[in-house]
């Protein structure tokens, strides 16, 4: 029998997602240190998505709860940018279809900016619906950002293209009559709250990104408006501008 190449092994090790799978066995018995770097590399790969997988299931626990009691038309709820001293605070409202799948929807702020990019593509290609609410500085100098996130997922909950029979919303309550269920840290524990955060995360972003343009010397692209020392210092040298809150600290104290 012909010896197979390490590249070869390597190739079908990227394939195969079974322990029981008899090449493994067959490889382990190859004295290469090349075969076992891969094998190595292989199992490391194999657990992560384990891991994955692990937490997929878990955090679809809600979402099946809610099935369990007749409900369909399920959305996660939450909000990005309650923290920033500039811009608005964005929420989103995501249906996932009950035979979703994607690994790796997490918290995002447990994410890279390139995984939140791939994982919000992907919701929007299996999502049943997206709604999207944005409060802008102004609303929030004028009502707090409390009441500010609270109308984003309200004005969110309205567009979607369907009315939801259950909602999932990250720590908060709203003022709705639909069915509800308020979840303690939702976004690292419900899948359909989890998929609402990296939608709401990267939109926010990406129009902090375009604020960075118009408002140069802040540094939006890379902090989005929270209150890093490069934001502080570009306050301190040019002085706020048109999207700064001005009911945060330490902005308030220079108007």
């Amino acid at each position: 029998m012909k010896t197979e190449s390490i590249q070869q092994i390597k190739t079908a090790l990227t394939t195969i997602d079974n322990r029981e799978d008899k090449r493994i066995q067959q490889w382990q018995a190859d004295e290469r240190s090349g075969v076992q770097q891969a094998l190595v590399q292989w199992d490391k790969r194999l657990k992560r998505h384990e891991k994955e997988l692990a937490l997929f299931e878990e955090m679809q626990s809600f979402e099946k709860n809610a099935r369990a009691k007749g409900h369909r038309l399920i959305v996660g709820i939450d909000e990005v940018g309650r923290g920033p001293l500039a811009g608005p605070v964005v929420a989103a409202a995501v249906i996932l279809p009950e035979n979703f799948q994607l690994l790796g929807v997490n918290d995002s702020k447990k994410l890279s900016a390139k995984k939140r990019d791939e994982l919000y593509d992907e919701i929007q290609n299996q999502a049943i619906s997206i709604g999207i609410g944005m409060v802008d500085h102004n609303k929030i100098d004028e009502i707090n950002i409390y009441q500010a996130s609270k109308m984003a997922m309200g004005i969110a909950l309205e567009d979607l293209c369907f009315i939801p029979d259950y909602l999932l919303i990250d720590a908060m309550t709203l003022d709705v009559k639909i069915p509800q269920e308020n979840i303690i840290k939702g976004d690292a524990r419900s899948i359909s709250i989890a998929a609402a955060s990296i939608v709401a995360k990267v939109i926010r972003d990406r129009l902090m990104e375009d604020y960075a343009k118009m408002y140069p010397g802040y540094g939006f692209e890379n902090n989005a408006g929270y209150g890093t020392k490069e934001h502080l210092l570009g306050i301190q040298q040019q002085g706020i501008c048109t999207i700064h809150r001005k009911t945060f600290a330490p902005i308030k104290d220079m108007c």
